[in-house]
């Protein structure tokens, strides 16, 4: 039989020992949380699912630079064109949910969500983050185009079926969708050429090879001025403050036309809601910023910063939405 002082000090010892691990535990998960509380600690990736120089690439890198230098890190805007924007929405949906992969959403993915299989879900494989913009989209040709009116165009249209085109980021896109619209609304029948970002199909019409696009305003201003292409309307249901002398295609002769682009940001779905939402916040504080506002105004732009909870609501009434709209003008993707 073990002697009474033997067995206390046995229970000292193992008080002791408990104490220790109990001590362990809680300085690692003070550790852990410290790890956490400091993030981000390295650069984020900026997934921008549109090619270089678009209107989309455009905006990405003003967030970008002012996000990093809220965050105190460098945002790297890894460019993954394609599949009108779906193979960056993919790479985003299976990258790990730490924080440190974000995506450019557009309004052009609410609009495939209805019109493509795509290999993940928009409303399940995300956490929205903020709305960052919405900005017009121009109705542009190019000047060998005999038509300065959108009621010109249209005649054109109409007295040569089939020969008229034009062009888009990619087939189930915003700008895709503007074109059926407008062919829908406005009785006519012209030709879609899909290319893999908006900047490729401005190149494209440019060169004169196709005659006219849905654009943003900051892709094709230049170009604008020195008359290499030309403006006959605005998309949006009201002017735009950028370009005020621009009609709405609405005004213009086409009753009912009404299309807005925005973008945002989204993080893959299982990011911690702390993450999301500091990022949600540093975000919108970078569209205050000033230079933020001016660069966007140049496009029309109107920053918007939206929480996490309201960009969530956004989406999904625009995913509502544009399903209808496409089931109602017949559109199918290409």
């Amino acid at each position: 039989m073990a002697r009474p002082d033997t067995e206390d000090r046995h229970t000292r010892r193992l008080i002791a020992a408990l104490l220790a691990a109990a001590a362990w535990a809680a300085a690692s998960v003070a550790c852990a949380q410290g790890r956490s509380g400091d993030f981000p600690n390295r650069p984020i990736r900026y997934i921008v699912p549109f090619v270089a120089g678009a209107g989309t690439d455009i905006t990405a890198r003003t967030v970008a630079q002012k996000l990093g230098e809220r965050v105190g890190q460098q945002v790297v805007v890894d460019n993954r064109p394609g599949a009108a924007g779906n193979i960056g929405m993919e790479l985003t949906a299976k990258a790990p949910a730490d924080g440190y992969t974000i995506v450019l959403v557009s309004a052009s993915h609410t609009v495939n969500r209805s019109l493509q299989k795509l290999n993940y879900d928009l409303l399940r494989d995300f956490a929205p983050l903020s709305q960052i913009t919405a900005q017009p989209y121009c109705l542009t040709v190019h000047p060998s185009v005999p038509a300065h009116t959108v009621k010109e165009l249209l005649s054109l249209a109409r007295a040569k079926p089939n020969t008229l085109t034009y062009g888009s980021s990619g087939a189930g896109g915003l700008s895709h969708l503007a074109g059926a619209m407008l062919a829908s609304l406005g009785k006519i029948e012209w030709i879609h050429v899909p290319y893999k970002g908006g900047a490729a199909a401005i190149n494209d019409m440019l060169g004169g090879q196709i005659n006219s696009q849905f654009t943003t305003i900051i892709g094709t201003v230049q170009h604008v001025k020195s008359g290499r292409l030309r403006w006959l309307a605005i998309s949006t249901a009201k002017r735009s403050t950028a370009v005020p002398e621009l009609p709405t295609v609405a005004e213009a002769g086409v009753p009912g036309f009404a299309v807005e682009g925005w973008y945002g940001i989204l993080a893959p779905a299982a990011t911690p809601a702390r993450i999301v939402e500091a990022l949600g916040r540093e975000v919108g504080a970078s569209l205050r910023s000033p230079d933020v506002n001016e660069r966007f105004s140049v496009d029309g732009s109107v920053p918007v910063g939206s929480t996490p909870e309201e960009f969530s609501a956004h989406i999904r009434s625009e995913v509502t939405k544009w399903a209808k709209v496409t089931k109602d003008i017949g559109m199918r993707a290409e």
